[in-house]
């Protein structure tokens, strides 16, 4: 019989789609106000790998990501992805929120879609292991979105994992939120 334990904490990641800089500065302030200090960001880059946002964000979206500081329960993320929702109508759905999670093995997004490769988190929000690290580098699967394949992203997310690596190792004081 196995015996549950208790996981380690996890380093939360928040994508910003936006449609201009000013929106991705906003989001950015707002997440950092309930989430913490950053530990790494991507600036805005160009996102070109959909239309699928045309509608709401305009023709020229941008995407950038940020690392925060205190790790988070796994369990979280259902609640999070739920805030990230709310706050998403501040901007009048100008704003994308996408959160995740990282561990040292792999990368998750939450979701509202559910499909056959994601688990129900509850509240309707689903997870879905987006990238997996092997090697020295994380790899996409066959249902990865094709932005999370780009080589920006990766080498993004290597980064926060790198710097996430040296935290848990280290000892790095940094606590979990509201722990």
């Amino acid at each position: 019989m196995g015996i549950p334990k208790l996981l380690e904490s996890v380093r939360l990641i928040v994508g910003i789609l936006s449609t201009n800089e000013q929106f991705a500065d906003e989001a950015k302030q707002k997440l950092i106000g309930r989430f913490g200090p950053i530990d790494l960001e991507m600036p805005p880059i160009p996102f070109t790998y959909t239309d699928y946002y045309k509608d709401e964000l305009g023709d020229k979206p941008l995407r950038s990501f940020l690392s925060f500081e205190e790790r988070i329960d796994r369990e979280a993320l259902a609640e999070i992805k739920m805030e990230t929702n709310e706050m998403e109508t501040i901007w009048n759905r100008k704003v994308n929120l996408d959160p995740g999670y990282m561990t040292l093995g792999q990368f998750f997004l939450a979701t509202t879609k559910d499909q056959r490769h994601r688990v129900y988190l509850g509240r309707g929000i689903f997870a879905e292991v987006t990238l997996y690290f092997e090697n020295g580098h994380f790899h996409p699967f066959d249902w990865t979105y094709p932005d999370y394949k780009s080589d920006a992203y990766i080498e993004f997310l290597e980064k926060a994992r790198e710097r996430f690596a040296y935290h848990l190792t280290a000892g790095h004081p940094y606590s979990m939120r509201g722990k």
